[in-house]
């Protein structure tokens, strides 16, 4: 058996998850613990503007990536200490770090590419663990979209006989796996449908103060503005065939803002925001059952925030009435916490020398092992 720790800082940029996970040589993967690491204000409002600015120091970089590296260093320090775990009984760290800037179609200027900012050198030398990180770029230069890496890591724990399944993870952005049963040979299926909580929780900000909206009760408080959805849903991306990823390159209040007449009401807007994510995702479940001429699947496995959304899971039970929405923790492993595991868990794959990415999700011409390795 092994130990392995997970980080992840998503889309949301709330803070780090740092998951202590167990692994065997068959790949039996078993979580043990689980710590948050709450990001500062000010380091949360910094990456928010290196994500938005459209030029940037490389001064404004390297300040960022330190104070992030720290955080995360700090989020193991943690994890392990309130376990009783010494550094030596960890065989690595898998960090995702933090996505500035994702485009896998390219751009006018120049070639495909995914910014997170990282420093595994740094991290190992503060923690005095071995790391694997940079688990993107590899699927990339593979000609994928380098994302999403996670349905990999779903198809080893939720892939079961008999049943055609979905998990879908509810982050700063939504992403989909569709899973056939064992015995199929229909190949894995996953791709980003659109936004999740990115929007919902900034326009909650800008008309509420707080990061987010608990519950979605105030989206539940306000009408859904059919017109806007109509307008919002006309994004190409929205149509796009998979393999496809996305994030705030394209999905922003200003984005947002381009659609609105400025006659609506806020808490409409936030109700068509939830909608929007809700019909996006049950347009990609069709997308999806499509491609691999799946029927309608038995369970839907809602992750990640927006898993403790209890409007955005109303509005999606009304899209999907033939699938149950099934709560992650039935299969053992909390809904919070797939992420950071599905890291620790390629980081782990790297060490064996295995493939961490599927070319059926990402595009890629073909199975990559993902990742290098930072001796401590």
């Amino acid at each position: 058996m092994a130990l392995f720790v997970g980080l992840m800082s998503g889309t949301s940029l709330d803070g780090i998850d740092a998951a202590l996970v167990e692994t065997d040589s068959t790949g039996s993967v078993r979580l043990l613990a689980t710590h948050a690491e709450p990001m500062p204000e000010t380091l949360r409002e910094q990456l928010l503007e290196l994500c938005q600015a459209e030029r940037v120091a490389f001064a404004e970089l390297a300040s960022a990536e330190d104070a992030f590296c720290r955080l995360q260093a700090a989020a193991v320090g943690h994890l392990l200490a309130g376990n009783g775990i010494a550094t030596e009984q960890v065989t690595a760290i898998g960090s995702h770090g933090q996505t500035i800037e994702h485009a896998p179609w390219g751009h006018a200027e120049g070639p495909a590419y995914t910014l997170q900012l990282d420093n595994p050198s740094l991290l190992a030398e503060l923690t005095g663990c071995q790391v694997v990180a940079d688990f993107r770029r590899r699927d990339l230069a593979a000609g994928g979209q380098a994302a999403p890496l996670a349905p990999a890591f779903h198809e080893a724990l939720f892939r079961q006989p008999g049943q055609w399944q979905l998990v879908l993870n509810l982050g700063g952005f939504a992403n989909l796996t569709l899973l056939p049963p064992r015995e199929s040979k229909a190949k894995v299926i996953g791709f980003d449908t659109g936004p999740a909580n990115a929007l919902l929780d900034a326009w909650h900000a800008r008309h509420r103060g707080a990061r987010f909206d608990a519950d979605g009760a105030w989206a539940a408080s306000g009408r859904v503005d059919e017109t806007l959805l109509e307008r919002l849903l006309a994004e190409p991306f929205f149509h796009r065939p998979p393999p496809r990823s996305t994030g705030r390159e394209v999905f922003h209040l200003d984005w947002l803002s381009r659609h609105l007449t400025g006659r609506e009401r806020a808490e409409d807007v936030q109700a068509t925001l939830a909608e929007l994510t809700a019909t996006s995702v049950a347009l990609g479940i069709e997308m999806a059952r499509e491609l691999v001429g799946a029927p309608v699947a038995t369970a839907l496995i809602p992750c990640g925030g927006g898993a403790h959304n209890r409007d955005l899971l109303y509005r999606l039970a009304q899209r999907l009435p033939e699938t149950a929405l099934v709560p992650s923790s039935d299969w053992g492993w909390p809904a919070d916490w797939l992420e950071a595991g599905a890291f620790a868990w390629l980081a782990w794959r790297r060490l064996e020398g295995m493939p961490g990415n599927l070319p059926s999700v990402t595009g890629a011409a073909g199975p990559r092992v993902l990742g290098g390795v930072y001796a401590p």
